[in-house]
């Protein structure tokens, strides 16, 4: 499968305030290449078609971003429960100063992102784990500037997962749905708990006028040792 010419992307991005170069564009069309090869022997996404591509995987990834400038030079990046790498993925090929760890509990898609990774010269480090675990580790607990995740989990979950991985001072970014104000509601007391406050709430749309929501929380405290718990007492005792 290709990815839509080199004119509509642009038009697309153009509309985000986002600039497509040449190198940029061919790096995002050996993507969906490889995206659509490797989904035919296992499943990363649903979205197959050269539009839907460019726009819910590949636009929806990396606007946000832009828009808002959430994510400082430099920053060390650990993308949670990433999937067929999104959104960082996206994001690295236009912000080629960040670091980035992919972390995902299916192994055949870490195979994947490794290849992608290695194609792409993304330079990513790839961890077949769970977050509840990693988030534990020396080397991984507080340890980077940003974490981040997108169409993981509820909102509450998700705050126990990708806090951990986070140094005070840096952030948890949720790209959620437009259903995520309610999310961001019910997970107030998960934010206080593990030592966040929210710093950014937007709600935005897509092109096609898909609803989309930005939350982006400040790690302001190191978060207890006892989160992350594991996945069972997530589901009994939500925070």
């Amino acid at each position: 499968m290709k990815l839509t010419d080199k004119g509509s992307l642009r038009e697309l991005f153009s509309q985000g305030g986002i600039e497509v170069e040449d190198k940029q564009y061919d790096e995002l069309a050996l993507y969906a290449e490889l995206l659509c090869e490797w989904n035919e022997k296992m499943n990363l996404t649903a979205i197959t078609d050269p539009e839907g591509i460019a726009l819910k995987h590949f636009y929806d990834s990396v606007y946000p971003f832009y828009r808002w400038d959430i994510l400082p030079e430099g920053a060390r990046l650990i993308d949670v429960g990433t999937g067929a790498g999104f959104p960082s993925c996206p994001l690295k090929i236009f912000r080629r100063d960040i670091s980035l760890t992919l972390l995902d509990s299916l192994n055949k898609r870490i195979n994947f992102l490794t290849s992608l990774s290695k194609r792409l010269s993304l330079g990513a480090k790839c961890i077949h784990g769970r977050a509840e675990e990693l988030g534990r580790k020396d080397g991984y607990r507080e340890g980077f500037d940003a974490a981040c995740a997108r169409a993981v989990a509820e909102l509450t979950t998700l705050c126990e997962y990708c806090l951990p991985f986070v140094k005070v001072g840096g952030t948890f970014i949720a790209l959620k749905g437009a259903d995520g104000e309610a999310e961001l509601k019910r997970a107030e007391n998960a934010v206080k708990t593990l030592g966040g406050r929210v710093e950014r709430y937007e709600r935005y749309a897509l092109p096609n006028g898909d609803g989309r929501t930005l939350i982006v929380i400040r790690k302001e405290k190191p978060t207890d040792k006892k989160f992350p718990r594991n996945k069972g007492q997530m589901v009994k005792r939500p925070l």
